[in-house]
């Protein structure tokens, strides 16, 4: 194996980029990639360049090994078991959530496997999600005391309230089939169909206007925030400044002339 291959493998966060796109994959399948201060650091940063660079088009987060993410490092938590300590941890695992939200690419969670506590946390917290029919979601914080509150601002923004609390308080397991009726993810396909699924999707968004999708996003994700006569007058602010753009107007003359759109970005 050479050097590079390897400092690549012992990478705690991986990055690939094909054709517009960001892999991103968490690299601590020992830890069932638990995310430690370290990890969290490293996404951070990772989207936080990603959401520079205007020729990434949509990030795909994924986990090495057997699971998609099974929430925080409980061990990193006990050996620095002082409130400062776990008050910095939970900030910054919410500047990851909330850089998600607002970068302008959307964010689409690959599940492979389970998705526990704070890895649940995160597949609420994209923007879309693929999982594997195999897949398995739970809050499970409160088996060990502790209650999953940070999970819930992303799961209670996902599904039913009494559905998200039952969750929360019983720490139980959900199927993949029943966290898409329940509104967590998209679809749900067998293992081997998974990366076909997520380059549909991807494949899908990359055809838009890179400017729509995100102007879009972002309205999106501010009027559920707001009261419904807000959220209408913003949403009908941000419709016609689209409708002013090039990229607007290049997509309703391709349309009319039934041809292929050429998007500006402008």
């Amino acid at each position: 194996m050479s050097a590079a291959i390897q400092a690549a493998e012992e990478s705690i966060l991986l990055r690939r980029d094909v054709q517009g796109v960001a892999y991103l994959t968490l690299n601590r399948p020992n830890q069932f990639n638990a995310l430690s201060m370290e990890m969290l650091d490293a996404l951070l940063a990772e989207l936080d360049r990603i959401a520079a660079q205007p020729e990434i088009r949509v990030v795909v987060i994924g986990g090495a090994g057997k699971a998609f993410c099974a929430g925080h490092d409980l061990k990193e938590m006990r050996a620095n078991h002082v409130k400062s300590f776990q008050q910095a941890l939970f900030r910054r695992c919410s500047k990851v959530m909330m850089r998600i939200v607002d970068m302008p690419q959307p964010v689409i969670a690959r599940i492979h496997g389970i998705a526990t506590a704070a890895g649940c946390q995160l597949v609420s917290m994209c923007d879309l999600a693929v999982a594997v029919d195999s897949a398995r979601f739970a809050v499970s914080g409160i088996n060990v005391g502790l209650f999953c509150s940070t999970p819930s601002v992303g799961l209670s923004r996902n599904m039913g309230r009494k559905q998200a609390f039952e969750m929360l308080v019983t720490g139980d397991f959900i199927d993949a089939r029943e966290a898409r009726a329940r509104g967590l993810i998209n679809r749900v396909v067998p293992l081997e169909q998974l990366d076909q699924e997520v380059a549909a999707l991807v494949d899908t968004i990359c055809a838009k206007s890179p400017l729509a999708v995100a102007m879009g996003k972002q309205m999106f994700y501010k009027q559920l925030e707001m009261g419904l006569d807000a959220a209408y007058q913003m949403a009908g602010e941000v419709m016609a400044c689209n409708m002013m753009t090039e990229d607007a107007a290049e997509g309703i003359d391709s349309f009319v002339a039934k041809r292929k759109p050429e998007w500006k970005g402008r």
